[in-house]
């Protein structure tokens, strides 16, 4: 680009000196004048990302490290017990401001239940609070809220298991009409070897309503700083075919039934398409209870996102329903880590909105090392992405081969100096 337009100024420049030799001095004040107008028209607005369009908006977004970084870790219930004791809760939260860590993301919604009082769960379940011992008789989220702000910390409370649900949930059991299923009817996906799962049907309008209600009733009940879907808010492309979607499918295919292929590129476009229009109205139904609670979305990266699991977060980003992105890109290889990073999508992404990146600290029975999660930070800052997200907040130090006190000592250099979230106020709109 920057050649052609270099040679189509080098021939309108010898155009203009024959002009100008032709003609005289009078010609040459001509060309001078038409010379600085051009050198104005083709120099590059200032900033780390070419602009891009996006709603009839110019926008550009740039970072400085030394002030701004995302630095986030996810706060899950699960292979965790760092959200079962209210001094437990606390003291993870004073170790991670010490670290100079920024945001938190803690779950509120996981095995079909609300890690908070929940109005809601309670009219649709029976119950108001995760039944198990250590969450009853609080509310861990006003907790980590008011011991987060106290530290400076964002809070944004993380909608970890989407529409999925443990099959023997409560939630499951009263509501089996919710549920979305495969062509010979089998509702059943395991996650790993242990665990049965369900998947509520995004389509159905009794489960928008449930899961409108209840993001409403946290942006609107906590004093949080925004709220966070994940890679879990849409469907295994497998499920899509109990009789609700069918006859839906039916009804906008002159009678067509849906592919046998649940892979099949109309059929994945078409149920996507679907989710993307909940999203777009729960996005500003959020925005009308809560205006300054930003939307956050945490999935895998776009090609997966898309074909396995229907969740289109490309269209949502280029519509403007995402406010922050952290793509969760776990790789034990760097070149794969590096690929993704380098992926359309989330280059585009960058260039309009803070995009993080989500980095595997470790799980359970599956440690790793200190020294490659150090070195996929530094390729993400390489990058010039806004910062980076841990999953999780065990496996920062616990589940660990490293001893605690070196993880420590560790993520206090990765993170030696403070730094501001980056938001969507460091993006340049231009005109």
């Amino acid at each position: 680009m920057k050649k052609s337009i270099a040679r189509s100024f080098d021939i309108f420049a010898n155009k203009l000196v024959q002009f100008s030799q032709e003609r005289g001095r009078v010609s040459w004040l001509i060309f001078l004048f038409i010379l600085a107008l051009t050198l104005v028209a083709i120099t590059p607005f200032p900033g780390n990302s070419q602009p891009i369009l996006n709603n009839g908006v110019e926008q550009i977004c740039s970072k400085d490290l030394k002030t701004r970084e995302l630095r986030g870790v996810w706060l899950t219930n699960i292979d965790s017990d760092v959200l079962f004791d209210r001094d437990r809760t606390s003291e993870a939260i004073s170790l991670l401001a010490e670290s100079n860590f920024n945001t938190i993301y803690p779950t509120v919604w996981n095995w079909g239940y609300t890690l908070y009082p929940s109005e809601v769960s309670k009219r649709v379940t029976g119950l108001n609070l995760d039944p198990t011992e250590g969450l009853q008789n609080r509310d861990i989220l006003a907790e980590i809220v008011s011991e987060g702000h106290k530290k400076e910390m964002s809070v944004i409370p993380w909608f970890e298991f989407g529409f999925m649900a443990p099959a023997d949930s409560e939630l499951a059991q009263r509501h089996p009409q919710w549920l979305t299923s495969r062509q010979d009817g089998s509702t059943i996906w395991w996650e790993g070897d242990v665990h049965q799962r369900v998947w509520l049907n995004p389509l159905r309008p009794e489960v928008q309503e449930f899961m409108t209600d209840l993001l409403v009733e946290i942006v609107s009940n906590y004093d949080i700083d925004g709220i966070q879907l994940d890679d879990h808010f849409g469907y295994p492309a497998e499920l899509g075919y109990d009789d609700y979607t069918v006859e839906l499918y039916r009804g906008e295919h002159d009678g067509q039934s849906p592919p046998e292929d649940y892979q099949d590129p109309e059929w994945v476009r078409w149920r996507a398409d679907k989710i993307t229009a909940y999203v777009e109205r729960l996005f500003h139904e959020l925005k009308s209870h809560n205006p300054q609670a930003i939307i956050s979305v945490s999935p895998n990266p776009q090609h997966f996102s898309l074909n396995s699991f229907l969740m289109d977060w490309y269209t949502w980003e280029r519509k403007g329903l995402i406010e922050e992105l952290i793509v969760q890109i776990y790789r034990d290889r760097n070149d794969s880590f590096i690929k993704e990073l380098e992926s359309p999508e989330l280059l585009a992404a960058k260039a309009h909105i803070p995009v993080g990146i989500g980095v595997l600290s470790g799980l359970k029975g599956r440690p790793i090392l200190w020294h490659k999660i150090n070195k996929q930070v530094k390729i993400a800052r390489e990058h010039e992405f806004a910062g980076i997200s841990f999953f999780f907040y065990e496996s920062l130090w616990n589940l660990a081969t490293e001893s605690p006190q070196r993880r420590q000592a560790a993520l206090k250099r990765l993170f030696h100096h403070q730094a501001q979230r980056p938001n969507l106020s460091d993006c340049q709109f231009l005109s």
